[in-house]
Order: structure tokens, then C-alpha cells, then sequence
């Protein structure tokens, strides 16, 4: 088993933190993982992805040609990263900022509005934690369980922002139910 991903948006849309929570999940689970950060202007607003490979052997590199799964939260990562996706990958689109979206031959595409989501939750900023609900839900390659245990470390002085991540993650599983 090898899952490799790809999470990209603009800074300040959490793209570090959903990355580093996944592998962290991984990594509870025995599951061999990399993670590799990559920033464009390091300020809110600018671009960021990163790539994570999880896997059931030993991971050889962390650079890889092609994309099993691409969370893209702005329309400039879906331009840049498409061409990446191979037969049978699961692109998740942020709906609520991407309007035009090109159709891919092979690859099932999930337009899913994680912005509106975490606003109607109460928090724009959770959008993040909605697309990594979808994720868990589509794929189930990682346990809900292990990901809302890592919720109290990941906001641990702050038992007001786990819950609301967790409403956001388990609002994003619903949207694949």
C-alpha cells in the first residue's frame, strides 16, 4: 500500500497543519510516512503545499511524479497540481473558491464547499479540518478515532478549537456519506 498526497492552497488556509496532522495520524497507526513542506511567500496569503507519502514499507523518497490524492483548496493549486494526478486519483476541490474546474478523464473529482462549511460552523479557518473529514470518509486509509486523539495535543490549550475541529472534520465526512 502507497498513498501519496498532495495538500495545496494559499497561506493561512492550514495547508502545514492538515499535511503534519495526517502524517502524525500515520505514524500513530505503524504506518511508514514523509512529509515534505514547500512555501511560496511564507506569509498569509502566499502560496503553500506539501507532500505526504504513506505507506506499509519503507519510503526510499519523499519526491514522487504522481498524485493518488490532491486536496486543493484555490483554484492556482488545482492549475499546478492536475497535471500530476494519475488514472484513479481522487482530486477534493474547495468549492467555495474554485469556480471553474476542468474535467478530468480517470480521476474522480469531489467539488466540495469547505469554506462555506467551516463558516457555518463558526470558523472559516476550520476549512481545513471539513476537506480532511472528506478525506477520511473517501479514502479510510487512517482512522477517525487516531485523528480526534490527536486533536487535545495538536490545540492543548484551547478545548474550544478542538471541538470546533472536530465538528469540522466530522462535517466533512458527512458531505461523503
Amino acid at each position: 500500500m502507497i498513498e501519496r498526497i498532495v495538500i495545496a492552497g494559499f497561506g493561512g488556509q492550514g495547508i502545514m497543519f492538515l499535511g503534519k496532522l495526517i502524517a502524525w495520524a500515520a505514524m500513530r497507526e505503524n504506518k511508514f510516512v514523509s512529509f515534505l513542506p514547500a512555501y511560496g511567500a511564507e506569509v498569509r496569503g502566499g502560496t503553500s503545499h506539501c507532500a505526504i507519502v504513506i505507506s506499509d514499507k519503507e519510503i526510499a523518497s519523499p519526491a514522487f511524479d504522481e498524485i493518488d490524492t490532491l486536496i486543493a483548496m484555490n483554484s492556482p493549486s488545482v492549475l499546478k497540481f492536475i497535471p500530476k494526478l494519475k488514472n484513479g486519483s481522487k482530486l477534493f476541490i474547495n468549492a467555495s473558491m474554485v469556480n471553474n474546474t476542468p474535467k478530468i478523464k480517470g480521476v474522480k473529482v469531489r467539488l466540495l464547499k469547505f469554506t462555506d462549511i467551516a463558516s457555518g460552523l463558526g470558523n472559516a479557518r476550520t476549512a481545513n479540518m471539513v476537506a480532511l473529514g472528506a478525506y477520511l470518509a473517501s479514502k479510510k486509509l487512517l482512522s477517525l478515532k487516531n485523528i480526534l486523539k490527536l486533536l487535545p495535543e495538536a490545540f492543548k490549550n484551547n478545548k474550544k478549537l478542538q471541538v470546533l475541529n472536530e465538528q469540522a472534520i466530522k462535517a466533512g465526512m458527512n458531505l461523503i456519506k
